[in-house]
């Protein structure tokens, strides 16, 4: 996009003299929702004025107060990158940051963070450790317990709610058949298999009754986690709670189901068992299926639900074997939801 094609606070964003801190090279990064800009050793991230029914931020005060949940909610996991809220103020003829000025727009503050230690780049050049995953982990297992439950959140957890997020996948996705990412043979056993599996509301209950069902991240993968001097997990979900009020173990299939189909072939067993050694998830064959059904798309990547499941179980006995973990339960694990 030219310049002169962006908003005027955009531009005016765009030049060093506006901030009250070094800021060279000043970086401009757009996403379909946001306007995101990299100057110095600080990240300003702006919300488009778009609406597209999962999300909505057509006006001035909803994107306020969709910056304001964003620091919220993501200093639960990075208090250290999310610094505050700004505004830009209209001056005369010209914009300010954090002005005295007419309130034109809201953006969230955030530290940068070294873009060579990002999940996803050490990924690619190979340099993701178990240390590393340890790490993580233990970043992830407080969040989880501490996570909010409620009647409201538990909500989100029956069949019925969950088969929203899953069935709109399908929707959204079924122009793209034939296209290279997936054939119709492939989609109609993944969308007949996954309808299927919802008709199983008890499974879904048992899940609630179990305590399973928390605020949780929503967007949980390599791309928005940042491994520096400590384990930064940001960009979770604020904008809208369907896709964050979810089963725990919806939220790390994610990034399981990520670092499986980016190569990191040894991430995905060790993040589950790490989780299952720690009494946050209950990983089974049930659950390793119902995660899959709750409508993320690496599921059908990945061709076919099946497909990815028996290899994990597989791979998943294998690592227990290796770890010298008692595993004479293995098939009650496997086969039985773990309260």
């Amino acid at each position: 996009m030219a310049n002169d094609n962006l908003p005027g606070f955009i531009s005016a964003l765009l030049q060093s003299d506006i901030y009250d801190h070094p800021a060279e090279n000043i970086k401009l990064v757009q996403t379909h929702i946001s306007f995101v800009l990299l100057a110095g050793d600080f990240v300003y991230k702006f919300k488009k004025p778009v609406d597209f029914g999962f999300l909505d931020f057509s006006t001035l005060e909803k994107r306020q107060y969709c910056c304001e949940q964003e620091l919220i909610l993501n200093r639960r996991l990075c208090p250290e990158i999310y610094l505050g809220l700004v505004t830009i103020t209209r001056e005369g003829d010209g914009f300010a940051l954090n002005g005295s000025g007419e309130v034109v727009e809201y953006g969230v503050k955030m530290a940068r963070m070294p873009e060579d230690r990002m999940m996803v780049n050490l990924i690619r050049t190979g340099q993701v450790a178990r240390e590393q995953i340890d790490a993580l982990v233990d970043v992830l297992v407080p969040f989880y317990r501490q996570a909010d439950r409620s009647e409201e959140i538990d909500g989100f957890g029956t069949a019925e709610s969950v088969a929203v997020n899953v069935l709109e996948n399908f929707e959204q996705t079924e122009s793209f058949i034939g296209g290279g990412a997936v054939s119709r043979e492939q989609f109609e056993r993944i969308s007949a298999w996954a309808k299927k599996f919802l008709a199983r509301k008890q499974l879904f209950s048992d899940r609630i009754q179990g305590g399973y069902i928390r605020d949780c991240h929503g967007d949980l993968y390599s791309a928005n986690i940042c491994l520096a001097d400590k384990v930064y997990i940001y960009d979770c979900i604020e904008f809208n709670r369907r896709f964050r009020y979810c089963d725990v173990a919806s939220d790390i299939a994610f990034l399981a189901m990520d670092l499986d189909f980016t190569a990191c072939r040894s991430c995905p067993i060790t993040v589950l068992l790490s989780l299952v050694s720690a009494r946050v998830i209950a990983v089974c064959r049930k659950c390793l299926i119902f995660i899959n059904a709750t409508g993320r798309m690496c599921a059908v990547r990945s061709g076919c639900l099946q497909q990815v499941i028996l290899p994990w179980m597989r791979r998943l006995k294998r690592a227990a074997w290796k770890r010298r973990q008692n595993i004479s339960n293995w098939r009650k694990a496997i086969y039985n939801i773990c309260s």
